[in-house]
This record gives structure tokens, sequence and C-alpha cells, in this order.
């Protein structure tokens, strides 16, 4: 049997034998699929939504969609960046259903960083306060660990804007940090 690593896991089959194996309704493989990426879906989804139920009811929908639409993965397409694309926007799904819901509407910026913050706690406010679409290539670079061309595909757009991105998302985080500890 041949060994290939998919998002950091070693399993039977690669990516491409994945995606042939789903594509044909084979259990196992979404079952390969779901232990590869569950984890990391898990997380981006906390980040986007901030809620854990939210978060799980999100991977959950992306794996019925996964299941449902794996018959028109092309073969040369990539399998990762498609999940996550359905993943980030069954996140964005769920905000905009949990925003439609709210009884009360959230404050349009959040409260200036304390400059007596624990560190972690102030670049996770600060995080809240930059872009949107900086604040998800960050997350997915910095603590997800994807490249910038996976990140590129997840999100849609080329991978020079995914640096671009980043540039900025660093640049207004140490600003708002600065500020706070000033």
């Amino acid at each position: 049997m041949t060994l290939a690593m998919t998002a950091g896991r070693w399993t039977a089959r690669g990516g491409a034998g994945l995606s042939q194996a789903s594509r044909r309704g084979d259990l196992s493989a979404f079952e390969e699929i779901y232990a590869a990426h569950a984890g990391r879906m898990k997380s981006i989804a906390f980040h986007l939504l901030r809620d854990r139920a939210d978060a799980e009811d999100a991977v959950q929908e992306t794996f019925l969609k996964v299941y449902r639409g794996a018959g028109a993965l092309q073969f040369d397409a990539g399998l990762a960046s498609w999940i996550y694309r359905i993943l980030i926007n069954c996140c964005y799904d769920a905000g905009r259903k949990r925003r439609r819901q709210a009884e009360a509407p959230l404050p349009a910026d959040p409260p200036a960083i304390p400059a007596d913050l624990p560190l972690q706690v102030a670049i996770g406010r600060a995080l809240e306060r930059i872009h949107p679409q900086y604040r998800m290539v960050f997350w997915l670079f910095e603590v997800e660990g994807f490249r910038h061309s996976e990140v590129a595909a997840i999100l849609e757009i080329p991978e020079g804007t995914s640096r671009k991105w980043l540039f900025e998302a660093k640049r207004d985080l140490q600003r708002l940090l600065r500020e706070g500890r000033a």
C-alpha cells in the first residue's frame, strides 16, 4: 500500500486518489477526507464565526455539500482548496443568517485595545478590527499554515493579492498593537 500526505496526515490515497474515489461515492474516501481536514476546518470556522456550535454546523454543512457535489469535482481541480472554499462560503452563510436573527445590532467598531491586556488577547482584539479580507488571509497563512498558493485558491484571489493582504494585515496589526500599548 502506498501512503500519501494529505493536509499534514498520511493517508492510503493521495489527493487525486481521494478525488477519484469520492467521485465514485466511496464512503471510505470521505472518511479519509474528513480525518485529514476536519480539525483545520473547525479551527477556521470557529475563527470566522466565534461560536463553537456554529463552527461545527458549518463544517458539517460543508461535508454534506462536498458529498453531494463530489461528482462534479474535476480531477485537475484541487480537492483541498475546493473543500475550504465551500467551508468559507458556509461560514459566510451562517454569519449572514445569525445577523438576520440578531435582536440587537453589533457595535460598528470594537472597543479600543487597553494597554494592560496580555499579548494574545490584544492580538485577538486587534484582529477583530482589521479588514475581514486581511484577517482571513492572515489567519489562513499564519495560523493555519497554508501556503500563499493555497490561500489564493481557497479565497479565489490571485496569489499576489494574498501576499499583499497578508502584508496589509501585519501592518494594521502592528499599528493597532502600538496604539494599544502606547
